[in-house]
């Protein structure tokens, strides 16, 4: 699928594999290709694209973090000059101006790519709920790709964006990254702007971001937490510091798993929780039984009313226009008869469990399954309203709690099945949901040296990236390595060890120990894995080569590494580490 990354991206503009101008186009024709999946509901065109490209030539790719890196909008999120429907035509308008967050990514160097499929008014989470058709799954199609952030994260999944925006409100921003194998992470509310955006609940709506990686993931909210300096232009980016925790809770109590996959989701979830207990964190098991209380009041209580306030003048003034599902949804609370009483008494009932969560998370992370199963689309045709509260049960308490969340891929529960974990903090502990999210993802992982093709920017970086591999450092091998220009077809680079040699430029990646027989299978002779001593004097595994290759081999090594070997073969000045 072409996952993309921005150190990706930034190294193939560097090493001038790419440019924002042609990367633009294949995402054109990528996003055609894909068209089956209903992604986008205003997709990629050069019409209203072009602008923001040639803004990029008055903007210093070292000033601008997310220079020439393209991203997805959730269409309920403003982009100037470009519809807003929330996923329904009746609805539509056009914005003048730019969503508060839209602005911010575009002025640190980000190209908007299009608007995005969505579950209609950011109802459901399901992926199913919308007049533009229902967003496949990004890897198993007949599965439902989660809702309603749903054309937001199968853009990122499928390598038509590096990164994209959802919103969340009951799980909008995490549940569709558990089903397609990404990173997805909401702040706490009011931690980044949400003007701009439709509202869905307004006290409780999240702008979030899905991406490939961790560290991309946090490089959008650092720009969003973040400001663009008038004079220079340079943009000064709030990074988090990870901090681990005291403790991770883990609930105790047998958890409910649901659909056709049950049995694979909970044993993904006892492997996921043995990786917890690997991560150098104290695990604590306790009773979650109040997180499932204060998620059953969401949708059972009177914050649908909220909804009902938004949108409900839009809903009678426009018969048959509303998709029936969530108009059966939004005019729910009429029929439940709330009225400011019970807003008041569910209030007071929120600020007790509030209290008992503050005292609870305290200087610790909360971890459950991002979701407990998932549905074929037929099954939810079949039972939508059920079908969908199934998928909320482990993500519904977040933001009524005012929690911050990440949430993360752990292993496959299937082939083509991925499975995840959420993160959850308290406001203000951002922190330690990173700190703890950084050593969950290091667990049942291992460092990986590769000094070719793989590296960041070349053409097999994908077979990384698509093996859950994330990048970790440059580094350079111990002065006693030879290079070598392999007689294949592409040519490839192959390392071998030998007494008089020089330092090679390598990268060192990070991948799951579960993954690597996969990666390997990939790697032909005469290559294979073994330990490559580095600069510093430690070892690492990596790619080393057969030396039986050496007599009919181009010997590289005076450039200092592959990347430099192959600008001065096009003409480019060698750069040596």
């Amino acid at each position: 699928m072409d996952k993309l990354t921005v150190a990706t991206l930034k190294a193939m503009y560097r090493n001038k594999k790419t440019t924002p101008q042609a990367l633009i186009q294949g995402i054109i024709e990528k996003a055609e290709r894909d068209k089956a999946l209903n992604i986008w509901i205003i997709p990629p065109s050069l019409t209203f694209i072009q602008p923001y490209l040639d803004a990029l030539a008055h903007k210093a790719p070292e000033d601008h973090p997310l220079w020439g890196i393209p991203f997805a909008i959730k269409d309920n999120i403003d982009l100037a000059g470009v519809p807003t429907t929330a996923g329904c035509p009746a609805f539509a308008y056009t914005p003048d101006r730019n969503a508060g967050i839209v602005e911010k990514l575009i002025e640190a160097g980000a190209i908007p790519l299009g608007k995005t499929n969505l579950d209609q008014f950011a109802t459901g989470l399901v992926g199913t709920r919308s007049p533009y058709g229902e967003t496949g799954n990004a890897l198993k199609q007949e599965l439902i790709s989660g809702g309603s952030s749903s054309g937001s994260a199968v853009s990122v999944a499928r390598g038509q964006a590096v990164f994209s925006l959802g919103t969340d409100t009951a799980g909008s921003g995490r549940i569709p990254a558990a089903l397609n194998d990404l990173v997805g992470y909401k702040s706490s509310i009011g931690d980044w702007p949400v003007s701009g955006v439709v509202p869905a609940c307004a006290s409780l709506d999240c702008v979030t971001v899905f991406a490939n990686s961790l560290d991309d993931a946090y490089l959008v909210d650092s720009v969003v937490r973040g400001e663009l300096r008038k004079e220079g232009g340079q943009h000064t980016c709030a990074t988090i510091p990870p901090v681990k925790p005291r403790k991770l809770l883990l609930p105790k109590e047998p958890l409910l798993f649901y659909g056709p996959y049950e049995e694979a989701y909970r044993s993904a979830w006892h492997k996921a929780a043995k990786r917890l207990e690997q991560c150098g964190i104290p695990v604590e098991y306790i009773d979650c039984s109040l997180f499932s209380e204060v998620s059953s009041i969401l949708y059972d209580g009177p914050w649908i009313a909220e909804r009902w306030s938004d949108l409900g003048g839009f809903v009678e003034s426009h018969p048959g226009e509303i998709f029936p599902v969530t108009e059966t949804i939004l005019r729910s609370s009429q029929e439940k008869g709330y009225d400011a009483a019970s807003v008041f008494t569910a209030q007071h009932q929120l600020r007790e469990y509030k209290k008992q969560s503050d005292a609870l998370l305290h200087g610790a992370v909360l971890v459950m399954p991002t979701c407990g199963g998932t549905y074929t689309r037929e099954e939810v045709a079949a039972s939508p309203v059920a079908t969908n509260s199934d998928m909320g049960m482990y993500t519904n308490h977040c933001n009524l709690l005012d929690l911050s969340a990440i949430a993360l891929p752990a292993d496959y529960a299937d082939t083509l099945l991925p499975f995840g974990i959420t993160m959850f903090a308290l406001r203000g502990q951002d922190s330690l949901l990173k700190g703890a999210a950084v050593q969950f993802m290091q667990t049942d992982s291992m460092e990986l040296a590769v000094c070719g093709l793989h590296m960041r920017g070349f053409p097999l970086e994908r077979q990384l990236i698509d093996c859950g591999a994330a990048f970790v450092r440059q580094d350079w091998t111990h002065p006693s390595y030879r290079l070598l220009r392999l007689d294949t077809i592409p040519p490839k680079p192959g390392l071998i060890r030998s007494g008089q040699g020089g330092s090679i430029e390598l990268e060192v990646w990070r991948i799951p120990v579960h993954r690597l027989g996969e990666f390997i299978r990939k790697v032909p002779a005469p290559l294979g894995l073994g330990k490559i001593r580095l600069r510093s004097g430690d070892e690492i595994t990596g790619f080393l080569c057969e030396p039986y290759v050496e007599q009919s081999s181009e010997d590289i090594t005076r450039y200092g590494g592959w990347a430099a070997a192959e600008a001065a073969r096009s003409g480019g000045a060698p750069i040596t580490g």
